[in-house]
Order: C-alpha cells, then structure tokens, then sequence
C-alpha cells in the first residue's frame, strides 16, 4: 500500500523519518511529503496557498495508477486539514485517512488564522505561545532540535478557507491517533457538536488509537506512531 504522509507546519518530509520504518518494514510504500514553499529556509513561500498543497497532495495521488490500489493518507496537525482536501477531492482513490493528533477541517474553516506573521510566512512561535498539552514530553533536547530544523510555514496556508465539494468524503474510513487529548475526550465533543469535532462527526466509519504525548509524536514517540499507523492501515 501507498503511504502518503503530509507533515504539519513547520515540518517538510524529513520529519517522518523516525516513523517510516516500521511501515517500511511491513511491506508498505512510504512517500514523505514536502510540500510548496517548504523546500529550504530560504524558499519564497509568500504566495504559497492551502489549495497549493492540497493540490500538491492529489498530484501524488494522481501519480499512481488505479491497478495499484488506494492509498492512505496520514496528516499531521494541519497536515490533516489538507489530507482531509484530498480525500474530497479523490475520494474514491482514497483507502483510509490517518489523522494525528489532527482531524478533518470542514468547508469554510481555517488551519490557524491567529499565529503571528512575518512577510508572509509563519516562523515557529516562542514555545510560551503554545498550550503545555502540545508540549509534553518535548525536552530540551528535541526543542532545539525543532527549532534547528524549523521552516516558516506560508501563511496563506494557514489562513486561506478550506473549500471541499464532495460529500463522498465522509464515506472514506478514517483513523484519529489521539495524543494531546484522550480519544474519549473527542468521542465526547462529537456527541455535543464541538465546532473542532463537527466534521469528523459527519464520517461514516471512525476508529480512535489513544497515544498519550504531546503535539508532535513524530519527535516523541516516533516508533509507537509507526506501529500505530501500521495497525490502522493493516499489512502490506
């Protein structure tokens, strides 16, 4: 099976370096995304938009042949509002969607309007502008590695609209891997119409994997999230 994994901000393919393996390993096709704008630090993303990497996301997609079977979609953080475009966009190439500590963002929402803007970009904030569940077990140590490897994301891409069109997209299974927040906590928020839930309410088919950690398990606990990721895909 083709993987497609689509980093969140700040982050290119490299950031899934930790965790492919165990996918690798399992047979499975592992295709790390860096997406428009996040080549280099110094890549002009200024005009960078959401729908460029949604786009970017469904040319991969499109890359393979429908003989080799669908592919699965793995989103991380704002990673999963585009893997969520590119289900509705391709939704009968589309296997399974893996959300984490993410989920799906519906027609009209926005990534995150309220991070702090430079020419254009999105440098990583001062750690004191995230909440302490995003921060758990980031040490140090993988701080500084994070910030070392930090790209500006556009700011486009977290600003601009979610536009979806088709309603197919809820017929595509999805995975959440809860981290920040406990998968009962979410199932609650589905059953009361939290806004952040409202679109994943609407999928058919939703199973939950809790991964207790912070924000970013791709640093923290990278080899539990392969096995996590393995588990919901199935084998090769």
């Amino acid at each position: 099976m083709d993987i497609i994994l689509i980093p969140g901000l700040w982050l290119d393919g490299s950031s899934w370096d930790e965790v492919v393996p165990a996918l690798d390993q399992a047979g499975h096709r592992t295709h790390p995304l860096t997406l428009p704008g996040m080549e280099s630090k110094d890549a002009d993303r200024s005009k960078i938009t959401l729908r460029d990497h949604v786009d970017a996301v469904v040319e991969v997609i499109d890359s393979f042949a429908p003989a080799d079977g669908k592919v699965v979609l793995v989103g991380h953080s704002g990673g999963g509002a585009i893997a969520h475009a590119a289900a509705d966009a391709r939704p009968d190439r589309v296997a399974r969607v893996v959300y984490v500590d993410s989920g799906p963002l519906g027609d009209g929402g926005v990534i995150n309007d309220e991070l702090p803007v430079e020419n254009g970009e999105i440098p990583l904030p001062d750690w004191s502008l995230f909440e302490k569940e995003d921060l758990v077990d980031l040490g140090d140590e993988l701080r500084a590695a994070f910030r070392e490897r930090a790209i500006p994301s556009p700011a486009l891409v977290a600003s601009d609209p979610q536009r979806l069109s088709d309603e197919r997209r809820y017929d595509v299974p999805v995975t959440v891997i809860a981290c920040e927040f406990p998968s009962a906590m979410l199932q609650k928020w589905v059953e009361e119409g939290h806004p952040y839930t409202r679109e994943l309410a609407k999928i058919r088919e939703v199973e939950y994997v809790d991964l207790p950690t912070g924000h970013w398990p791709q640093f923290t606990r990278p080899g539990e999230l392969g096995q996590a990721i393995l588990a919901s895909v199935g084998p090769a």
